[in-house]
């Protein structure tokens, strides 16, 4: 009978075990991603021609720390007429302009900004900034003689999508000029990509009106990652990167929301002499180079190798 009970109570603890283990499992969307890496190496799979094949990347410039910054930065978008990158800190409000091999070469201070989580180009000289504690979307326009912004004199929209004190808030910034889209990621809690159109008004610092806001959430529940980070909208091919710190991931997804292609930031991965320690922003310029920076304020470069 002892023994018996041994048995039951060893059948118990497995059982406990393994479901245990397929709830992280769900948790980390380990089945998706194996699922689509399996797909990847199946006999006659092939990227779809318009994929800007992730998995080909490189790592050219890895972990160089920022000189002089104190504050992590956090976001990263790419200026076309500046030919430079823009981040954001969030402890100490600024707004950081670098260069493509991640010098600094400004710092503009923010006010009443709250808690700046992303900054994305628009147009010449404008910007949005995130403020993630009170949900706002906010326009910015910077020119060569900006030293300071400040929210309460800035177009702003607030979103409202979520509870005020969430902190799994807006984490990520894309904008589709074509489309005059604007795209927010939603970090987790639930995981949501938010399309907003009619935000920012490029001609005007009004009042907002007519702003129309949509997710799709059968798109986002394909999305094997995570958490979202950071976002990049390519233009050449209208697909979507959604940078995942948490699964230390790049996922590049179609019109559709369907994954094409994956960036892996783990050691041993893209020519990585160490795993990305924790992705906060994401970029890509007009030659299809990829930007990254990562907490604790590590610049990193990607490309393809020349063929």
């Amino acid at each position: 009978m002892r023994a018996l009970t041994r048995k039951r109570v060893l059948f118990g603890l497995v059982l406990v075990g393994v479901v245990a283990l397929a709830a992280l499992a769900q948790d980390y969307r380990l089945f998706q991603r194996g699922w689509f890496n399996l797909q990847q190496v199946m006999p006659f799979s092939e990227l779809a021609s318009d994929s800007l094949a992730l998995g080909s990347y490189r790592a050219v410039i890895q972990a160089q720390p920022i000189p002089g910054l104190e504050d992590d930065v956090s976001a990263l978008t790419f200026d076309p007429d500046r030919r430079s990158l823009f981040t954001v800190t969030n402890q100490n409000s600024e707004l950081i302009e670098l260069s493509l091999d991640g010098q600094v070469l400004r710092r503009i201070r923010l006010l009443h900004f709250g808690d700046p989580e992303a900054v994305e180009y628009i147009s010449q000289g404008v910007y949005v900034i995130t403020d993630e504690s009170r949900q706002r979307l906010i326009k910015v326009r910077v020119d060569d003689s900006t030293q300071t912004l400040d929210a309460e004199q800035s177009q702003q929209l607030t979103l409202a999508l979520s509870n005020e004190d969430d902190n799994k808030g807006f984490e990520g910034l894309a904008y589709d000029r074509a489309g005059e889209r604007l795209f927010v990621a939603k970090e987790r809690d639930p995981l949501r990509i938010y399309e907003v159109l009619g935000f920012p008004q490029l001609d005007g610092a009004g009042p907002v009106t007519n702003v129309d806001i949509t997710d799709d959430q059968a798109r986002d529940a394909g999305l094997f990652v995570r958490d979202l980070s950071s976002l990049q909208f390519d233009a050449a091919t209208g697909h979507l990167l959604a940078l995942s710190d948490e699964s230390r991931l790049v996922v590049e997804m179609d019109a559709e929301g369907k994954p094409l292609s994956t960036l892996s930031l783990l050691q041993g991965q893209q020519g990585l002499k160490a795993s990305v320690p924790q992705a906060e922003g994401l970029t890509m310029d007009d030659k299809g180079t990829l930007y990254l920076i990562s907490e604790p304020n590590l610049f990193y470069v990607f490309d393809k190798p020349a063929e």
